[in-house]
């Protein structure tokens, strides 16, 4: 059954397979992205370029206010972006203090003014690794507190939970999507840097599936 829906959508590779999967279902989209500060701003930028395509309605929320409760992490200019596999220790510093109950708060609140039933976001199973905040329990403890929040219960859901990367861009490529509408890469640089964690993982995905990656990288010596 149709349903309005507030999706999270960054930018990158999960969220637009997200979206395009939520319109793909026959919901009605409001897409919702936030600008914290993050070294990769130009995700918003595709962002904002997929929505205009779509017509689907789409909000940033300028949250940089929010850097000193949000400080530290590499993502945010804290430290450098640390190379390497998400599995690999030094990618806990990618972590921004509780970004995500921030985020899916707002997204709630914004849920309640259009209406929406539910808010999507792209947590996966690769991310359950390093990000405390895209693990299942998460994720149901913040659906329980969303549906009692207000007088308007809204869900909060993580299709992707349990699914791998290479899993979404398979859904993806079954629906026919450009992934090179999308930018993963933490460097916010004119082309990706295939070396951060990000990157690396999506690469992966992409070789796990056969394909080849559509976006630019940097050269490696």
């Amino acid at each position: 059954m149709p349903k309005t829906i507030v999706v999270i959508y960054s930018g990158g590779m999960d969220s637009f397979t997200l979206l395009h999967r939520a319109l793909a279902e026959g919901h009605r989209v409001h897409a919702l992205s936030f600008d914290y500060g993050q070294r990769h701003v130009r995700e918003l930028e595709a962002a904002a370029s997929v929505c205009g395509e779509l017509g689907v309605p789409h909000k940033v929320l300028d949250i940089r206010s929010l850097q000193a409760v949000m400080a530290g992490s590499a993502l945010t200019g804290g430290s450098a972006v640390p190379e390497g596999h998400y599995e690999e220790d030094s990618m806990k510093s990618t972590v921004v203090p509780n970004r995500n109950m921030i985020l899916l708060s707002l997204a709630t609140g914004y849920a309640v003014t259009v209406e929406a039933d539910a808010v999507w976001f792209g947590a996966h199973g690769g991310d359950h690794a390093i990000y405390p905040d895209c693990r299942p329990e998460f994720v149901e403890k913040m659906d329980a507190v969303c549906r009692v929040a207000n007088y308007e219960p809204v869900a909060i859901e993580a299709p992707y939970i349990h699914a791998s990367k290479t899993d979404i861009l398979a859904e993806g490529v079954a629906m026919d999507l450009d992934y090179s509408q999308t930018w993963t890469c933490y460097n916010g640089r004119q082309k990706a840097c295939g070396v951060c964690g990000s990157c690396v993982e999506r690469l992966e995905a992409f070789a796990a599936n056969g394909l080849t990656d559509p976006i630019p990288y940097e050269a490696r010596n």
